[in-house]
């Protein structure tokens, strides 16, 4: 396992305010990317009196190998946790807040009615909250997307659509063994094309692709009609996860801030320590 640069080191931070996000997550229930994914920015935001949402449990049917959260037989959807999130969105005070979830290639529609009771349960209590979503690809038969499942969330009207390519193509068999590249492209154009929410992405880097095969990736996100791109540095959650083939330098970031620029994406966050809902609030209203 390499080094970790200095740059991407977070201190522990543990406030009254940190306290507060986690009593108010465990007493409703609650699960995070945060913790789930050992996000390196877990303790700024929970400073900041915010946090990701992981709804639909804490264990995925897929097993990409740079995630750290578990693989295996998850439980039955828990039907309060909707109002459960709309709670806590509420007890915290949040104009802005992001839903994301585990996949759960079990559910006949992947959890896609799941996220629209969310988004009814917050709008109920906190009308004026605006409600990102990072979401799964929905897979449905021969590995094209399930369309009644896109339709729900379309119909749900999130103010953001989002949804990760992760990596690019060349890296796909390796890092999203039950993965798609085309699948995820089809996914974002197809909330492009039939609704005006608009459409968000984000990839790690770090795990063994050139700069060109970045570059493609920004160019097939930009086909797809996605208007807001993330980009971070990958690092490796622990010694059974995938290495680290690359720290990237600061410069190599800024290049690629130019790139993304040149190829006319809305807005984006291109940084070490990014990761797709990092700062959301803030991308959006910059």
């Amino acid at each position: 396992m390499q080094r970790l640069p200095e740059y991407l080191k977070r201190p522990i931070i543990d406030t009254d305010k940190t306290k507060k996000v986690r009593h108010i997550l465990r007493d409703k229930h609650l699960n995070t990317v945060c913790e789930g994914a050992r996000c390196p920015n877990k303790n700024e935001c929970y400073q900041h009196n915010t946090a990701t949402f992981l709804i639909m449990g804490n264990i995925c049917t897929r097993n990409c190998k740079y995630c750290n959260i578990s693989t295996s037989a998850p439980e039955p959807l828990d039907l309060e946790e909707p109002k459960h999130i709309a709670e806590a969105i509420y007890e915290l005070g949040l104009d802005y807040a992001v839903i994301t979830s585990v996949t759960r290639d079990d559910i006949k529609d992947g959890g896609a009615e799941h996220f629209a009771n969310c988004i009814k349960e917050i709008r109920k209590l906190k009308p004026n909250t605006k409600i990102e979503i990072l979401t799964p690809d929905f897979r449905g038969e021969r590995g094209k997307y399930n369309e009644d499942a896109l339709k729900t969330i379309i119909s749900a009207k999130p103010d953001v659509f989002n949804h990760n390519i992760e990596t690019v193509r060349a890296v796909y068999k390796d890092a999203r063994p039950l993965g798609d590249y085309d699948l995820s492209l089809s996914v974002l154009k197809y909330i492009k094309d039939n609704s005006d929410i608009p459409t968000k992405s984000g990839l790690m880097i770090g795990l063994g692709e050139t700069t060109e095969q970045i570059l493609e990736t920004f160019k097939d996100l930009r086909n797809a009609g996605c208007d807001i791109l993330t980009v971070g540095q990958y690092i490796q959650p622990s010694r059974k996860h995938l290495e680290v083939s690359k720290y990237y330098k600061l410069e190599e970031y800024e290049f690629l801030k130019e790139k993304a620029k040149e190829y006319g994406f809305k807005k984006y966050q291109i940084a070490p320590l990014v990761r797709s809902s990092y700062h959301a609030r803030a991308i959006m209203e910059g």
